[in-house]
């Protein structure tokens, strides 16, 4: 799986996790006479949506995946495509706490509460990422996958020659070109 793509998947999960607490969050809580989890909620999702938005704000990579890119191995042939059983290795932490905060939210909204606020920061921090590796792909012909390894072991990448040049381009226009 390439790693841009892996990148963009983990922040619409992330949204995607944001979105089911946040229902789980006002369904249970409506059940209940006092709002006060709801405004809480509310609240926290905004200094969340805030805190996320900062924390994204950069175009350049994050410093972790800046070394996660720096200490890739090179191979000249492409790994074996596995889209979900790399998702399932890595973004395993995701399902289990959305899962978990879910379930537990039925009963005690507040939890699905602060869990979805976690959710909104993870998502809106990493919102750029997917962008800055593909224009470091781009600047060096090369192409970043998931090597394939343990669920807890630390991700690998695989650096392997890409097409160069101006595939990014909008139109294939090149500068200057009339």
């Amino acid at each position: 799986m390439r790693f841009v793509d892996f990148l963009k998947t983990t922040v619409l999960l992330s949204a995607g996790a944001a979105t089911t607490l946040a229902a789980v969050t006002v369904l249970a809580a409506g059940t209940e006479p006092d709002y006060t989890v709801v405004y809480v909620g509310v609240a926290w999702w905004l200094v969340a949506t805030a805190t996320g938005a900062w924390m994204g704000r950069r175009a350049q990579t994050t410093p972790p995946i800046a070394r996660l890119l720096a200490g890739s191995r090179t191979s000249t042939s492409l790994p074996e495509p596995q889209s979900s059983t790399i998702l399932l290795n890595r973004l395993w932490p995701l399902l289990l706490v959305t899962l978990v905060a879910g379930v537990i939210g039925l009963f005690l909204p507040q939890v699905a509460a602060m869990a979805t606020g976690f959710a909104i920061i993870w998502a809106l921090a990493w919102r750029r990422q997917e962008s800055a590796v593909a224009a470091i792909e781009e600047r060096d012909a090369v192409r970043f996958y998931i090597e394939r390894t343990s669920p807890l072991a630390p991700m690998k990448l695989v650096r392997t020659p890409g097409f160069g040049g101006d595939f990014l381009r909008v139109n294939g226009a090149r500068e200057g070109a009339s």
